[in-house]
């Protein structure tokens, strides 16, 4: 699989990943061969190029599932640029609580794991595709720490807008995505500031929402003077999410961190970041579960073969060279061999290996 930017597309090229409109129809399904008017439909939909079958690669398995969650990430993309820029023109939003609903309904109420696969993002669609992904994270954390369907609303909405300043930056800055350095924040901070004030209840906003970006604004830009029990539950799931998607986020000039990396990260700085809602986070997307590809650090790649719910970052696992069982739920074991990080693949899906999964398990 490759990526091929929009103007080097070519006439018969093999689509890896499906193509939808915005109503969430899909257009050209996986394994299709492009026609000159298919090429001239993903330019005109403004993407950025498209993921590639090589000649004889077969088509990478994906699940109902993971299928409906790039369709409808899609739509929600759609919908939220009508949305924002819209309320910048002095519009009320009038699709917001619906969306919204929509993200709970979809995802605020699962009672299973989820692959979360991040799309590419450009300059002109990563706020658009960071605010719909991070709703999309704050309503699989709050469906496990017990929020109402109010409370959820209210999340949710704060999540689609807490970066609609952004919009408003200069070009400059915008190609920096989130990497500021601390003039860059001067100016961020002065934008979402002007994004707040549109935030308001004339435009059919409720306070509570407000609230909630008026907190993350300060916590994000160091300005929070409140006390720690004075932060709403809401604004620490919001962090929470919010940086998560930042970390992993697919840009076409930097590398992604990967899952299991921003994991680590939000697990180390427990001062910073609520261990309950981390936790919830863990609870909802799948990471180190049966299949998935690793990197050892003892230099071997294997497959996790069974997950470790009491602690994610100990699973048990197969060497690939060895076929050498690492429990590393073991104290012995995980202080001679931890995992590194994730096996990818180059659209960055997680890297499952089914077949050799199931081969192990009837050996046993």
């Amino acid at each position: 699989m490759i990526f091929v930017r929009s103007e080097d597309l070519k006439y018969g090229m093999r689509l890896a990943k499906p193509i939808y409109n915005k109503n969430g129809v899909l257009l050209y399904e996986r394994n299709t061969r492009l026609t000159m008017q298919g090429i001239e439909s993903v330019k005109n939909f403004g993407l950025l190029g498209l993921y590639i079958l090589e000649p004889a690669e077969p088509v990478p398995p994906m699940t109902d599932e993971d299928l409906d969650f790039e369709r409808f990430q899609t739509m929600a993309v759609f919908s939220i640029r009508e949305e924002l820029d819209g309320l910048i023109a002095g519009r009320e939003p009038g699709n917001l609580k619906r969306l919204a609903n929509a993200i709970i309904t979809n995802y605020g109420r699962l009672d299973h794991k989820i692959a979360f696969t991040q799309n590419l993002r450009s300059t002109t669609d990563y706020i658009y595709k960071h605010v719909i992904n991070t709703a999309i994270l704050c309503a699989l954390i709050s469906s496990q720490v017990y929020y109402t369907p109010v409370e959820q609303e209210e999340l949710i909405q704060a999540a689609l807008l807490h970066d609609i300043g952004k919009l408003l930056l200069p070009a400059k800055i915008k190609e920096k995505y989130d990497d500021y350095d601390t003039n860059d924040l001067i100016i961020v901070k002065k934008f979402q500031s002007d994004g707040l004030a549109l935030i308001r209840p004339e435009m059919g906003i409720d306070s509570g929402v407000r609230r909630i970006v008026s907190q993350i604004h300060k916590i994000e830009y160091g300005e929070s003077r409140e006390d720690e029990g004075k932060i709403l539950k809401s604004t620490k799931i919001l962090k929470v999410a919010n940086l998560f998607d930042t970390m992993t986020a697919m840009k076409l000039k930097q590398e992604a961190v990967s899952e299991i990396a921003a994991i680590k990260y939000l697990l180390l700085n427990k001062d910073e970041f609520d261990e309950e809602i981390v936790g919830a986070l863990i609870k909802t997307i799948k990471i180190l579960t049966p299949g998935v590809c690793i990197e050892l650090t003892n230099g071997e790649k294997g497959l996790v073969i069974s997950e470790n719910p009491q602690n994610i970052l100990r699973p048990i696992v197969l060497s690939f060279s060895s076929n050498k069982v690492y429990d590393l739920s073991n104290n012995g074991v995980y202080r001679r061999c931890q995992i590194i990080d994730i096996m990818k693949t180059m659209d960055n899906r997680i890297k499952v290996d089914r077949e050799r999964l199931e081969e192990y398990m009837n050996q046993r």
